[in-house]
């Protein structure tokens, strides 16, 4: 026959085991809301960067077209 504090003892474990199951959960949930912010942040940036580099390069060739009519047909 099982006694009092076997019992107390195995309602402690399973309560700790919940305890642990929805930690992790959670924190599993947690991460991956991290994780999809992180890569909308990321594709964000890497856009921004595409569009920059766009625009200095099309610097660049606006430049260079001043400079050769400045300079003209020598």
């Amino acid at each position: 026959m099982a006694s009092k504090d076997d019992s107390t003892t195995n309602q402690t474990a399973n309560t700790n085991d919940d305890a642990r199951g929805e930690l992790t959960a959670q924190l599993e949930d947690l991460l991956n809301t991290l994780s999809n912010k992180f890569a909308g942040v990321s594709s964000e940036i890497f856009a921004k960067m595409d569009d920059m580099s766009r625009r200095l390069d099309s610097l660049e060739a606006q430049l260079a077209a001043t400079k050769d009519k400045k300079l003209g047909p020598n």
